[in-house]
């Protein structure tokens, strides 16, 4: 929360907050918010601190994700004592990357800033997100240098991640890069016409394409509470960027078949042999063996077949990307097709 002051100060910070929030602001803070009732208040007020050194209007917008705890009732407060805090709820929880995509789809800025609510990516970095934007780059995505408190086994399923995105899919995406970064106006307006449900933001910015640019910066440790990507959601996380982005899995399919045909191929001629010399054929576990081997690579694929047609029966359906219950602090037209209820 902001620090209290004595009346007059507090008269004048208050026209000034005003005054910024009947601005069109020039930047965007996209942050979604999760369970982050302990973080939350120190998030605001670091954030405030480096976008009032930048000293050009912005907009914090704070997106609810369903959160359980008291993250809601903070995020009102905060907006009460600061209209450059836009909040947007969730009816309940749809997922961190549709939590980024309702950001965009509200932010009014000439640059959009993407950055995780729980201080593990630093508001500080941001002034040089902007420098590199004001240089002329449209996306600029901070990539990690260093990353603290995370345990060996996230540091290697990560690096194993990257590695196979990067080699099974046709674009680029920089290795050690999260969602913390900074999108161009253009970028934005491209971004909001894709409606995919099954969404892997880090990869549908590399893909628009624009000049693209890095900042590395160090990751810190979670302020307070505990990850909200455990490995499940890492998991289906994965799953989607390569269902998003490559075909590879399907094509896998047809190869392998193409394999055991021909190793099959190869065993008929060979039994064929074997009963002409020897009379019979020996080996009735072998054949039970390779029976479940090729029943359970059917099965795979299958599975790997399922998750596309899955996929494409969301997309088929057209619903919403996400409900918003409240929308705080917004005046402009609701987003086509995004929300069930008037704003606030």
């Amino acid at each position: 929360m902001i620090a209290p002051h004595d009346n007059g100060d507090q008269v004048n910070e208050n026209d000034v907050i005003a005054a910024s929030a009947r601005m069109q602001p020039v930047y965007s803070i996209v942050a979604p918010v999760f369970n982050e009732e302990e973080t939350l208040p120190h998030f605001y007020t670091r954030m405030i601190q480096v976008m009032d050194a930048v000293g050009e209007p912005f907009e914090l917008i704070l997106i609810n994700d369903g959160s359980s705890d008291g993250t809601f009732r903070l995020m009102r407060e905060l907006h009460a004592q600061d209209s450059r805090v836009r909040v947007i709820d969730f009816s309940r929880n749809f997922g961190h990357q549709i939590a980024i995509s309702a950001g965009l789809d509200y932010a009014q800025g000439k640059a959009v800033v993407i950055i995780d609510s729980d201080l593990q990516d630093p508001p500080e970095v941001i002034p040089e997100l902007i420098a590199r934007w004001k240089d002329g780059a449209e996306v600029v995505y901070a990539q990690r240098k260093n990353r603290a408190g995370e345990t060996p086994f996230k540091l290697l399923t990560a690096t194993l991640f990257y590695r196979l995105i990067d080699r099974i899919t046709s674009i680029h995406i920089p290795r050690n890069v999260g969602d913390f970064r900074l999108l161009d106006r253009s970028v934005v307006d491209t971004l909001v016409t894709m409606h995919e449900h099954h969404r892997f933001m880090r990869g549908l910015s590399a893909w628009v394409g624009f000049r693209q640019e890095a900042v590395a910066y160090d990751r810190q440790e979670r302020y307070a509470g505990t990850t909200k990507y455990p490995l499940s959601k890492m998991l289906r996380f994965s799953m989607d960027a390569i269902t998003s982005f490559s075909h590879l899995p399907l094509k896998l399919a047809t190869t392998l078949g193409f394999i055991l045909a021909l190793i099959s191929l190869i065993g008929i001629l060979l039994a064929i042999f074997l009963r002409l010399v020897t009379g019979a054929i020996a080996g009735q576990a072998s054949t039970l063996i390779l029976v479940l081997f090729l029943g359970g690579i059917q099965l795979i694929f299958l599975g790997i077949i399922g998750e596309y047609l899955g996929r494409i029966y969301d997309e088929v359906r057209a619903r919403p990307l996400y409900i918003v219950h409240h929308a705080l602090g917004f005046s402009q037209p609701e987003p086509d097709a995004k929300k069930s209820v008037p704003l606030d």
